[in-house]
């Protein structure tokens, strides 16, 4: 029997490449490789639009690997991301792949939280790929322990994030300092409006790939809408937990501040509860992400960092406090459930000030069902438009026979009562006899 023929032979790259795409068990580029690894092989600048999971860390990590030449002891690669948890699985993705190279492919990481003395010290060998978040790397570059005027390609990996937390100035100052012949790979789930001035300051004629989600959400994964009416969110969350028994359950909050009073609140409330989010110290961070790894915790609330700048895996049901801005990020959260054909259950808490939020999301095929609670138990409920929809209804109705009806309903003299009643019945044999001519017009129009 013969052994399949991996896909990736297509792009031709080197025996220990190849060696990493085996034991990974690879066999199929993704779209967003299939697309860009041909550009970034050959150098060129290109941006890359898709969402967690299309494989995008591995879509600049191969060919970028592949041309590394580890006979010079200089920095030739630059990988920026958002947080220290994701700087650290890059980094770890990077390693496993450079070591099978011989020589070895030197990579390091440079994260805030960690010692700078030590790692100004371990700069006295300049590592072929550098990966770590903005703040350190410039900080190094600026101490002159990081050497980077060799560096000819520099990774910014979930850009929109990096725009969001406020990391662009320092990815701009990175960038300004690093070879003139400079190739620029930015990978994001979206481009805003902010973002562009950078790309086009840095990137000429870039290759451009969207890659659009087969499935915006998993069919798998029921999304739940619940009406926050009058009660306060936290309890409202507490009611909910109260009704599931999740393997793991995350809880998203738009702000930092959100989610340490919710947290606060659940912990008053003796739940198994972690918090994760930017404003947590570095060393708490890493020891709550292993307990997360070992589900040492039932709910973990967090803010869109967890959703997109770290991976957590095995989460039965997501809760959204609040519906994030941007339809992008709710996708996100959502996909964090419903994982390999699981069944998830995606929980979010709605106001009437939320409207826009729904029908963007709605718009992009999200399809919502809509229940409340009721004394611990959910209750179906029916679509939240339906009150639109009847206010439309009446929209419909002359509003000179809408004013004539409650004239009739009046508590008035009875003869008057009569005559109004005529005048309707009137106006309705009047719009009857219009619409007739109407269709006889438009009939005649047609033949």
């Amino acid at each position: 029997m013969t052994e399949k023929k991996s896909k990736f032979d297509i792009f031709g790259f080197k025996p220990f490449i190849n060696e990493a795409i085996a034991k990974k068990a690879f066999f199929k580029p993704t779209k967003i490789q299939e697309q860009l690894m041909p550009t970034i092989h050959r150098g060129e600048s290109a941006i890359g639009q898709s969402q967690t999971g299309t494989g995008k860390t591995h879509t600049y990590l191969l060919p970028l690997l592949d041309k590394i030449d580890p006979s010079l002891n200089e920095v030739q690669v630059i990988i920026t991301a958002p947080s220290r948890e994701l700087a650290t699985q890059i980094h770890e993705e990077a390693r496993q792949i450079a070591k099978l190279s011989d020589p070895e492919i030197h990579t390091r990481l440079m994260i805030g939280g960690t010692d700078k003395k030590r790692a100004m010290g371990q700069l006295k060998t300049q590592p072929q790929i550098v990966i770590g978040t903005p703040g350190r790397i410039y900080d190094l570059m600026r101490e002159k322990a990081l050497e980077t005027y060799t560096t000819t390609t520099l990774v910014v990996d979930e850009a929109d994030l990096m725009l969001d937390m406020g990391f662009l100035e320092d990815v701009d100052n990175i960038a300004s300092r690093l070879a003139e012949k400079l190739q620029i790979l930015v990978f994001s789930a979206t481009i805003p409006e902010k973002l562009k001035p950078f790309l086009k300051k840095y990137m000429e004629n870039p290759r451009y790939a969207h890659i659009q989600p087969e499935a915006i959400i998993s069919p798998t994964v029921t999304n739940v809408l619940v009406d926050l009416k009058s009660k306060s969110r936290e309890h409202l969350i507490y009611d909910i937990t109260k009704t599931m028994t999740p393997f793991m359950a995350l809880i998203f909050c738009n702000t930092k501040a959100d989610a340490d009073t919710l947290t606060e609140f659940l912990l008053e409330k003796e739940l198994n509860v972690a918090k994760i989010h930017g404003g947590v110290p570095a060393r708490d961070r890493k020891r709550i992400m292993k307990q997360i790894r070992n589900l040492d915790f039932q709910y973990v609330v967090a803010t869109d960092l967890a959703a997109r700048g770290i991976d957590i895996e095995g989460a039965s049901h997501v809760i959204n406090y609040n519906l994030p801005d941007d339809p992008d990020f709710f996708i996100h959260r959502a996909g964090r459930t419903g994982r390999a054909g699981q069944e998830g259950i995606s929980i979010s808490i709605y106001e009437p000030e939320d409207e826009e939020k729904l029908v963007a999301l709605e718009k992009r095929g999200v399809e919502f069902e809509y229940k409340n609670l009721k004394k611990g138990e959910w209750i179906q409920m029916a679509d939240r438009n339906r009150r639109k929809y009847r206010k439309e209804k009446r929209d419909d109705v002359d509003p000179r026979i809408g004013g004539m009806v409650k004239k009739a309903k009046a508590n008035i003299k009875p003869g008057y009562k009569k005559k109004i009643n005529r005048a309707i019945e009137k106006n309705k044999e009047r719009a009857k006899r219009a619409g007739t001519r109407a269709g006889k017009n438009s009939q005649g129009k047609h033949n």
